[in-house]
């Protein structure tokens, strides 16, 4: 099955940081928002899920969000979740800690993309 958001070992070790002080938590890909468009980080539920939002996959048992609008700019892509350090000016869990989430992506192959249209995800 082809994955549509990976993460980085970075970025893991940051997440399990953050569920040892907040528990449950779940990602919101930002559409323009606040730190532009950065992946959000929240505690599981303190973010509303509408219905204009899909769920793009999970990221360390995490789920990770992206608005329909958003996905069809992005549905040709793999996303891989990653850190770096700074802060970022979002309501992000990370920020206190120095680091922000952000999103590298690559073009899915031909293989991919033809894999994703088989099981009905493209």
């Amino acid at each position: 099955m082809i994955e549509r958001i990976g993460i980085t070992k970075a970025a893991s070790a940051a997440i399990e940081d953050l569920k040892g002080r907040y528990g449950k938590l779940m990602f919101h890909q930002s559409g323009g928002c606040c730190d532009g468009s950065s992946p959000m980080c929240f505690e599981d539920g303190d973010f509303k899920i509408g219905e204009s939002d899909i769920l793009l996959g999970h990221v360390d048992d995490c789920p990770f969000y992206m608005s329909k609008e958003q996905y069809e700019y992005w549905k040709h892509t793999h996303l891989t979740l990653d850190i770096t350090k700074g802060r970022g000016s979002s309501f992000s869990l990370e920020i206190p800690m120095g680091i922000r989430f952000l999103i590298r992506s690559r073009l899915l192959s031909e293989e991919e993309l033809a894999a994703l249209k088989k099981e009905g995800r493209f």
